[in-house]
C-alpha cells in the first residue's frame, strides 16, 4: 500500500507540473517563411471592407491602422492619400478598392505589401440585462510583388472584457444597460474599441502575431 508520504509527493509534482504548463511561454503556429522570404519594407493599407450594419466601421478602422505599423517598423503609406487617389479614379467602394490588381497597386502606391482588412463586426448592441460595443476585424498581409499571403490574422476588442456586475437587482441591471447603450450611442464608444482592435490585430510579439518591420530594433532578432 502507498504511504501517504509518496501520495503527498505525487500530488505536489502533478501540482508543479500543471503550473509549469500554464506559465509555458505559448508557442507560435504560424509559417512566416513567405513572411520573412519577402521582408516588406512598406506597406498599403486598403480600405477595410465592412460587413458590419455600422457605416463607420470602414474608416473608424483605418484612421486607427497606421500608427501600430508605423510603430512595429514599416513605413505605411498616408491612408488619407491612399483613399482620395482611389476616388478621384472613380474607385469609391472597398470591396472595389480591394478588387484592384496587385500589379496595378503596386505600381501606383510602391508599397512592397497590401494589408486587407474586414470589418465583421463594429458597434453597440442592447439585450436584455447588458449592452456592449463589439468590435471584429480580419487582416491578410498580401506581397505585392508576386502574390503572396504573407500573414493573416484576425483580433476583436469589447467592452465585454471589463466587469460589468451591478448592484440593485434586475430592475438596477435593467437600467444599467440602457444607460450604456445611449451613452455608447452618443459618446461612439465604437471607435475606441476599434482602437484597441486595431492594435490586437497588427500587434507583434505574440503567437501569431505580426512581425516586426525593418525599422524597428527588435527586426534583426527576429530574421
Amino acid at each position: 500500500m502507498m504511504r501517504f508520504s509518496s501520495i503527498k509527493a505525487l500530488a505536489a509534482a502533478a501540482v508543479l507540473a500543471m503550473l509549469a504548463t500554464g506559465c509555458a511561454k505559448p508557442t507560435q503556429s504560424y509559417d512566416y517563411t513567405a513572411f520573412k522570404r519577402s521582408k516588406p519594407a512598406s506597406i498599403l493599407v486598403l480600405p477595410p471592407v465592412n460587413k458590419s450594419p455600422d457605416v463607420n466601421a470602414t474608416y473608424g478602422m483605418l484612421a486607427q491602422m497606421t500608427r501600430p505599423l508605423a510603430e512595429a517598423g514599416y513605413y505605411v503609406v498616408p491612408v488619407a492619400l491612399v483613399d482620395e487617389t482611389f476616388k478621384r479614379n472613380g474607385v469609391v467602394n472597398p470591396d472595389e478598392m480591394q478588387s484592384i490588381g496587385i500589379d496595378k497597386l503596386r505600381q501606383t502606391y510602391g508599397a512592397d505589401a497590401a494589408l486587407y482588412v474586414e470589418v465583421e463586426k463594429y458597434g453597440s448592441s442592447y439585450y436584455v440585462i447588458g449592452s456592449e460595443v463589439t468590435v471584429v476585424a480580419s487582416a491578410r498581409l498580401v506581397d505585392l510583388r508576386n502574390g503572396d499571403v504573407l500573414w493573416t490574422h484576425r483580433a476583436s476588442a469589447s467592452s465585454a472584457e471589463q466587469n460589468n456586475n451591478s448592484g440593485g437587482g434586475l430592475i438596477g441591471m435593467l437600467v444599467t444597460a440602457a444607460v450604456k447603450q445611449v451613452m455608447n450611442t452618443l459618446s461612439d464608444r465604437t471607435f475606441d474599441y476599434a482602437g484597441v482592435a486595431s492594435n490586437r490585430l497588427v500587434a507583434q510579439g505574440q503567437p501569431d502575431g505580426m512581425l516586426y518591420g525593418p525599422r524597428s530594433p527588435r527586426y534583426v532578432k527576429e530574421q
